[in-house]
């Protein structure tokens, strides 16, 4: 009797076992398979954040489309063509770039080499009121294996064709040097809003 209780036993610990090898397999297969998914994903790709803080001036808001170019200091560049579009983040019916507004937008795009340290700052000037005054621009990036960085670009002037400078755009450069080379810059697509219906 016991010999018989020891071979059901047995085998019900050898089944067991059997089961729990299985188990462990499937486990360290589907882990396996999700970090290589992970890793897979851009993982070249930085998270940038931009605070755009429009003047308190009279006017000084805009309807047009605003889009900003990020650069390193060896000019190679990110274009985010429409800010609101690729990553506005004051919710829906929200109108960005008002008077006194600070408006913010954070998005993904190809990692540059070095911290942004310049940016062309730029109005397609459509829309009823096109004139805007920006107070600053300040931008933080970072990524994987990326060290966090951050700068604040004052620019003080209106974006206008109207008003002097009478210029669309306004570059600003604080990097300690810039290649003589022509700049390079990779185009981030904006995506389109959702629909708030």
């Amino acid at each position: 009797m016991w010999a018989v209780f020891w071979c059901d036993r047995h085998k019900l610990s050898s089944t067991l076992l059997a089961m729990e090898i299985k188990n462990l397999l499937l486990s360290l297969f589907l882990l396996l398979s999700i970090s290589n998914i992970a890793f897979a994903d851009d993982s070249d790709d930085c998270v940038y954040t931009v605070y755009i803080r429009t003047g308190s001036i009279f006017k000084g808001g805009t309807d047009s489309i605003i889009g900003v170019t990020l650069y390193d200091a060896v000019g190679d560049g990110v274009r985010i063509s429409n800010l609101e579009a690729w990553g506005g983040l004051m919710g829906p019916g929200y109108n960005y770039f008002e008077r006194g507004n600070l408006d913010i937008f954070s998005g993904r795009g190809p990692c540059l080499g070095g911290p942004v340290c310049a940016l062309n700052l730029s109005s397609d000037g459509s829309g009823e009121h096109h004139g805007w005054y920006c107070n600053y621009v300040e931008v933080t990036s970072t990524g994987v294996h990326t060290r966090c960085a951050q700068q604040q670009f004052t620019i003080e002037q209106w974006l206008a064709t109207d008003t002097s400078p009478y210029e669309l755009s306004v570059f600003q450069n604080y990097c300690d040097y810039v290649s003589s080379g022509q700049r390079r810059e990779r185009v981030v697509k904006s995506k389109p809003l959702a629909s708030t219906m």
